[in-house]
């Protein structure tokens, strides 16, 4: 198993979205300012979509009139748009366009698309390509067949790095730096957590070393099941995973792992070749 290696803080906020404003408070090119907009933004979630400035108080730890503020801007800005007859707040129209040109400018998505549609045709499984965001993957495409599939996979919607197929194919597809500096955020943020959830991380490296991709059999979701490989890019280039979901009482016999994995990883290495043209 690979060793989990001690790095300073500093060191981790180097990598994308491992940054934490109180550990850079004292950096004097970090805005702390934005982070915390930002950070406000973050707090809306498809569980909990309208928030009022107490909620958010309380989800952000950042001051009242810190929140007060920063609500207000977001509002004339366009991000945030305030609940008819309410003091509560949603998420406003701008976070969406500025979503676009990042997901138009992905060129993986486009030649992912079709080897993804053949998939989720030929098996009946929902089929998602992730990245990861800080210390989830989150779905930047998703071909939906499988009605059985309760929880609705769609583009923007994320899942938990270690207790997910996707989330331990993109960390073996990542670089050894990065994949150190996110186990460490993870250690260090939740570690009752990760104590509870690296065997499953552990197992998989074994897994995959042998048979090439990762398999869930509901650590996530125990009613659902899922196998995920990571689609390699150049070393400039952000990693990516794809997987195959399938609700657990459709996976018999060994279903994923005997009929569909050897799709999955031949869509995998097509997408990667039609990368490389």
């Amino acid at each position: 198993m690979e060793p989990i290696k001690s790095t300073p803080a500093m060191e981790q906020t180097l990598i994308s979205g491992l940054a934490c404003t109180e550990e850079l408070s004292s950096d004097r090119q970090f805005a702390t300012n934005l982070a915390r907009g930002v950070e406000v933004l973050r707090a809306f979630t498809p569980v909990r979509p309208i928030l009022g400035n107490q909620d958010l108080v309380v989800s952000t730890g950042l001051p009242k009139a810190t929140v007060s503020r920063l609500t207000y801007t977001l509002c004339l800005l366009g991000f945030l748009s305030r609940v008819p007859g309410t003091q509560k707040y949603r998420l406003g129209a701008g976070v969406l366009a500025l979503a676009y040109p990042m997901l138009a400018g992905l060129a993986i998505r486009q030649v992912a698309r079709p080897y993804m549609e053949a998939i989720a045709r030929e098996t009946g499984c929902t089929v998602n390509l992730g990245m990861r965001d800080r210390l989830a993957v989150v779905y930047v495409d998703s071909c939906r067949l499988d009605p059985t599939n309760v929880y609705q996979p769609d583009i923007g919607s994320t899942r938990p790095v270690l207790s997910s197929s996707i989330g331990r194919a993109l960390l073996l597809g990542s670089s050894a730096e990065e994949r150190t500096a996110v186990l460490n955020r993870l250690r260090v943020d939740d570690p009752e957590r990760f104590k509870l959830e690296k065997p499953m991380w552990t197992r998989d490296q074994q897994h995959f070393n042998a048979r090439g991709f990762c398999v869930s059999r509901g650590e996530w979701r125990p009613e659902i099941h899922a196998i995920a490989a990571p689609v390699r890019q150049n070393a400039q280039q952000e990693p990516f995973a794809l997987n195959c979901t399938v609700a657990a009482l459709r996976d018999k016999d060994g279903f994923l792992e005997r009929d569909v994995a050897p799709k999955l990883l031949e869509a995998v290495r097509q997408i990667e070749l039609g990368l490389m043209r």
